[in-house]
């Protein structure tokens, strides 16, 4: 017979296993790579993290997409992803839902209020607020695709329909989202809602979070470069992941290295791995098997790199952008000047306080007859002198200040010289010598000009200049 007596001491025994057994630590095998080693080799390190230190933050799944293939891979895995947040928010983990650029739809929501009024917190780092399109770690890596297209693997007669599509429910073809998917659950009296880094960072330090899992699209664009992203979280000293089965990146593979669109994704989480954060999967959260894509019938996945990934010879030049050196080595000097008209191409962070009332001046150093010059996609007016050396004033309503701006240029050689571009310089209040990394191509094609979505979204770190770095 039970001594009812000790039933309190009974009840909160059982209450305190209870509660011990949901706050059980995540047990989570992380597995990044070293880049000095040859083969590349993948590790992975066990980690215990304490769940009521560990935030889930969802980047970006939209209820709608300019891709139509983007939209059935991000359903496809969707319903895994909100199981993973109810194990994880269940157990006492954060959950933050991030779709950006989506704040109205959720103006008098529980989740977003909470997440405005969450205090501001003291050690708020410096461009928390921004886009951050490459950390230290990247500044020497080799960016594994090109996603200038804005990475649609589309067939362009379903692009066409799914474009009347969303114009007829009254959205932009171009950015239709205007809240997250509804296959996420969202609890309004748990969760927060945010697209802002400060407003994010105020939340992780206001709960005691030090661990961060990432998931959510896209790998190569937003989930890496939002100011709630992967290079924020990890620049300001985050212990962040990836879930890597949870994710899905923006590529075409009509675009270099032409592979099929898995074995692009792969080389961008390769890259996140070497060069970012370690990544984990979902079935760390939920038992089971990691989630894989329906058409993905590859026999070889999860690859790591490609042979000859940075060659560059004649051929490749007139395939696609490659990534050189300038000033160009007498090798790479040598292939440029097999072709009558050259293109080049960087991204700049051009701060704002650098901005004069006629904006930035752009010097060119050069060799060719003819110069053009565009900065996202405007086209800028070109003086020379006798001596060949090229400037122009960058009109400042040209500029995203503070943010990413695509510079192209273009120069032929009609009298015979030996055209090459040897050194760029930006000059405002301060200068920025555009010295190092540029993307160059051999041919002629206007398109060239510009690229169809912002530059942060569609350069790599590979080409990215800012000042103090």
């Amino acid at each position: 017979m039970l001594n009812h007596e000790y039933l309190p001491t009974v009840f909160m025994l059982s209450i305190t296993l209870a509660g011990s057994l949901q706050a059980a630590d995540f047990s989570l095998s992380l597995r990044q790579q070293n880049d000095k080693n040859q083969p590349l080799q993948r590790t992975t390190e066990k980690q215990s993290w304490k769940v009521e230190e560990t935030a889930f933050i969802v980047c970006d799944v939209w209820d709608y997409h300019h891709s139509i293939n983007a939209v059935r891979r991000l359903e496809e895995f969707a319903p895994t992803l909100n199981k993973v947040l109810q194990k994880a928010r269940s157990q006492g983990s954060l959950i933050i839902h991030s779709p950006s650029d989506c704040m109205d739809a959720y103006k008098d929501n529980p989740a977003r209020l909470r997440a405005i009024n969450s205090p501001k917190a003291g050690n708020l780092p410096p461009s928390i607020e921004s886009w951050c399109s490459r950390i230290p770690a990247e500044e020497k890596a080799f960016y594994p695709i090109d996603q200038s297209d804005g990475g649609e693997d589309d067939d362009p007669e379903e692009h066409k329909a799914w474009a009347m599509k969303l114009k007829g429910l009254g959205r932009n073809p171009g950015m239709p989202w205007k809240a997250q998917s509804s296959l996420i659950e969202i609890d309004t009296n748990k969760d927060y809602i945010s697209d802002k880094g400060d407003e994010v960072w105020n939340i992780l330090e206001q709960k005691g979070i030090k661990n961060v899992v990432l998931l959510g699209v896209h790998t190569n664009m937003c989930v890496l470069g939002r100011p709630f992203g992967l290079r924020q979280l990890v620049r300001n000293k985050k212990n962040v992941v990836l879930m890597r089965d949870m994710t899905d990146s923006m590529y075409n593979p009509k675009q270099w290295p032409f592979v099929d669109h898995f074995t692009g994704h792969d080389l961008v989480i390769s890259h996140v791995e070497r060069f970012v954060c370690p990544t984990i999967t979902s079935d760390q959260i939920l038992g089971g098997k990691p989630f894989e894509f329906k058409n993905d019938s590859r026999k070889i996945k999860d690859v790591q790199t490609l042979a000859d990934l940075k060659k560059v010879d004649s051929d490749s030049l007139r395939k696609h952008w490659n990534t050189i050196s300038l000033p160009a080595s007498p090798e790479i000097q040598s292939l440029l000047q097999q072709e009558k008209v050259q293109w080049y191409r960087s991204c700049i962070r051009i701060p704002s306080e650098w901005i004069t009332e006629k904006g930035v001046n752009l010097h060119l150093q050069n060799s060719a007859s003819v110069v053009k010059a565009w900065i996202n996609g405007k086209e800028l007016v070109i003086s020379t002198n006798s001596e060949g050396a090229c400037s122009c004033f960058i009109n400042p309503d040209f500029i995203n200040k503070d943010d990413a701006n695509l510079l192209v240029i273009r120069i032929e050689d009609s009298k015979g010289q030996k055209n090459q571009l040897h050194l760029a310089k930006l000059v405002g209040r301060n200068s920025l010598f555009l010295q190092g990394r540029w993307e160059t191509r051999l041919g002629d094609d206007p398109s060239w000009s510009n690229i169809p979505l912002p530059a942060k979204f569609g350069t790599s770190p590979n080409v990215f200049f800012e000042p103090g770095k």
